[in-house]
């Protein structure tokens, strides 16, 4: 049985498309992904923090789909349910029970044509949470990504194991640069923190791909939450969707940064406008992420800094041009009231923001504008 990495999967197909085009009879699914995942209990609430918890979207680009669970939850006897691609079989079997309390459980999908393969990992992740009055962020922990070991990914270490609360657009830069070097991507670690490793954030040239479709450049970034390829061609600013549950008050964002804009700022349509120079771009924001029927809610770039659901806001105004690490202090702003209740059942989001071009979402900036970040802290209102 064949295993091929999901990008690789679709060019191969695309081909076989082309030379079969004479073939009048439909060919059987080739798809063998799982799209959708959800959980029925009797008591979702004694094991979910929200019901919307028990549904997930599966992107994709992920092969472990994780449901967090409250830290008493019973997990010996649970049965997912897999909306799958048309015509391809699961095993185990679709609702079947499994006891996940010792570990995830391994789920293999066949396409309909019987000619691909494709393993997820399924697991319950008990949540503890946090109470800490400060939250440290060191960008210490970094890996080559698991699917094409072609750019950098990171994640934190916590109580609950190796958390990739981190994401990037390098999976985005990989789609028409996937002959690139790990260290030419946008986001890259450096050994030049202010005593180990922190986090390179470089503006790149996005070449012949970058003209036809006026997106001339790749900021890099790096923020809490997740990056979604599938929406990249498409809608591009809905590809980072912002955020991950934060469970204390936030009252301000500490930090050092380096910065050196590019020597050419471009707009979208290629044209250089000298009186404009490229600034980086640094801020945060605590939103509710469900709405008021209960439905599960993420902000995305296009709404990040301008929705209703926004509670607290901390926005650097000017990231100074500089050599040195410079330290930063991001205060919060409060915009309305935060429910102790809900925030203690994970019912808001916290995002945190680094770019090297500030409208990088809008594809503007310049080629070769650097940011430097380390030693990031959330000071936390203290908890009695």
């Amino acid at each position: 049985m064949i295993k091929t990495p999901q990008l690789i999967k679709i060019t191969l197909l695309a081909a076989l498309t082309l030379l079969t085009g004479c073939i009048k009879d439909e060919p059987l699914n080739a798809e063998c992904d799982i799209l959708e995942v959800s959980v029925s209990v009797p008591h979702p609430d004694e094991v979910f923090f929200h019901a919307s918890d028990s549904l997930l979207r599966v992107y994709s680009d992920e092969n472990t789909i994780q449901f967090n669970v409250r830290n008493a939850a019973d997990l010996r006897c649970m049965a997912p349910w897999f909306k799958i691609s048309e015509g391809a079989a699961i095993m185990p079997e679709n609702g079947s029970e499994h006891d996940f309390s010792s570990g995830p459980v391994t789920y293999t999908v066949t396409s309909q044509d019987g000619q691909w393969q494709r393993q997820y990992q399924v697991l319950f992740k008990r949540v503890t949470v946090t109470v800490t009055d400060t939250v440290k962020y060191d960008f210490e922990h970094y890996q080559l990504d698991e699917t094409y070991h072609k750019y950098y990914t990171w994640f934190e270490e916590s109580s609950n194991g190796p958390e990739p609360v981190w994401a990037t657009g390098n999976p985005g830069y990989f789609i028409p640069h996937w002959q690139a070097e790990a260290m030419d991507y946008p986001s890259t670690p450096s050994n030049d923190g202010l005593d180990g490793s922190c986090i390179k954030l470089t503006t790149r040239d996005t070449g012949t791909y970058g003209v036809s479709s006026r997106k001339p450049i790749a900021a890099g970034n790096m923020f809490l939450g997740k990056f979604i390829v599938d929406k990249v061609m498409t809608e591009t600013l809905k590809s980072t969707e912002m955020g991950i549950p934060f469970t204390m008050q936030p009252e301000k964002v500490t930090g050092y940064y380096k910065y050196q804009p590019g020597p050419v700022f471009k707009d979208k349509y290629l044209q250089i406008a000298a009186n404009r120079t490229d600034s980086a771009n640094i801020y945060a924001v605590l939103y509710r992420n469900h709405d008021a029927e209960g439905n599960s809610v993420h902000l995305y770039g296009d709404n990040v800094l301008t929705s209703d659901l926004i509670v607290r806001k901390a926005v650097i105004d000017k990231v100074k041009t500089t050599s040195e690490w410079t330290y930063f202090e991001m205060p919060f702003q409060q915009l309305s009231d935060i429910d102790e209740d809900l925030l203690q059942n994970r019912g808001y989001n916290l995002t945190l923001v680094f770019s090297s071009s500030k409208y990088g979402d809008t594809f503007e900036g310049a080629v070769g504008s650097t940011l430097y970040i380390d030693k990031v802290r959330i000071i936390c209102a203290h908890n009695e």
